[in-house]
């Protein structure tokens, strides 16, 4: 059984029926406060914390006086500004006591696909995590049209513990687990404590959510926990409404954890080297040397580019003999990598005119 004193990074998804009375349309301020409780002794501990909310439409909803029924796209897109700064601000007045920083990350669906604005995604939430902020991730409702949306947080959710080679990703959700058919429609449903696998059986036993205010049902948080466990990250599904909630997780409250069977570091590893190489970059025995030794590729240990890449593509790192030594996600553009080939990183702004990153490829973008 997994248990949050094992891990070392987390992402924590709070569902708008924890944070937004639903009878008012107000935020749970009591619960909030113990939630941030929770965060602060994460935090004490050493861990990185992320969280993913849900909340800005339900808040603004609430604000403009807008129904409970299905919203048309502006007028959700108009709820989510008005909750947005409110929700940002909440996290900000709980944690600020804690000692804690709070930065705010709006992200859509197409910030995943596209590999550079994925690249620019880890690269921001990496360095906010290195200053010990402590990111609170939305989907950006403001803009996103149903075509670039998650459409849930949950799976959002999970998209970001990839990102971030998460060990855990735990959803704090209005039921206490996953069940083998809906507890509150059939009194012979079970809560399975662990699932190793997600069997066909499984995802057959997935129903939808019956809150009032969230769009996430039992079939998107199986897909949630399908792209966590797949990207190394173990998932738990546990009841959020108590007061401290991550402290009840680990003193034993009900949950369902789905287990991941590698670790973030060796999954990832093993999704650069499954893609197809778009490019080459041929380094010297310097560089060779650097890499064996988990050094970051630098561009003035680059010989030689061919291929045509953007920035995130996949690309094959080849040493000086012509062997393929890994495969990487560039930083740069084939064009802009043959431009700073062989030069020192700090000539980089002079060299293209805009200040880059100091590597070519990070060694956490790389698989040897």
């Amino acid at each position: 059984m997994a248990t949050l004193s094992a891990a070392k990074r987390l992402v924590i998804k709070i569902g708008s029926a924890l944070l937004v009375d639903r009878a008012t349309g107000s935020l749970r301020a009591d619960w909030l406060k113990a939630l941030a409780e929770d965060v602060a002794w994460l935090k004490g501990q050493g861990k990185d914390v992320i969280l993913v909310s849900s909340g800005s439409i339900a808040l603004g909803r609430g604000v403009l006086g807008l129904p409970r029924s299905e919203l048309a796209l502006e007028q959700s897109q108009a709820a989510a500004a008005v909750g947005q700064i409110r929700l940002a601000r909440a996290y900000e007045e709980v944690l600020a006591p804690h000692g804690i920083k709070t930065g705010q990350v709006l992200v859509t669906l197409e910030d995943s696909e596209n590999r550079r604005r994925y690249l620019n995604s880890r690269a921001t939430l990496e360095t906010l995590i290195g200053f010990g902020v402590v990111p609170i991730v939305n989907e950006n409702d403001t803009v996103a049209t149903d075509e670039i949306r998650y459409g849930d947080n949950d799976r959002l959710a999970a998209q970001v513990a990839v990102t971030v080679g998460a060990d855990q990703l735990i959803l704090l959700s209005d039921v206490d687990g996953f069940y083998s058919a809906n507890p509150q429609t059939d009194p012979t449903a079970r809560r399975f404590e662990v699932v190793e696998q997600i069997t066909p059986e499984i995802e057959a036993m997935a129903g939808e959510g019956v809150s009032g205010l969230s769009k996430g049902g039992m079939i998107t948080k199986l897909m949630a926990a399908k792209m966590s466990i797949a990207g190394g990250c173990a998932m738990a599904i546990t009841e959020g409404s108590v007061m401290r909630p991550l402290m009840a997780l680990e003193q034993g409250a009900n949950a369902t954890w789905f287990l991941a069977q590698d670790d973030p570091h060796l999954a990832r590893k093993r999704w650069i080297h499954s893609m197809k190489a778009k490019g080459e970059i041929m380094v010297d025995a310097g560089a060779a040397t650097a890499l064996d030794k988990g050094k970051s590729l630098l561009p003035a240990g680059v010989k030689g580019v061919t291929g045509v890449f953007g920035r995130g593509d996949p690309v094959a790192i080849l040493g000086p003999d012509g062997r393929k030594l890994g495969q990487g996600l560039s930083r740069y553009t084939a064009a802009e990598a043959i431009r700073i080939k062989g030069h020192r990183s700090d000539e980089i702004e002079e060299i293209l005119g805009y200040p880059g990153r100091a590597a070519l490829i990070h060694r956490d973008d790389m698989a040897l």
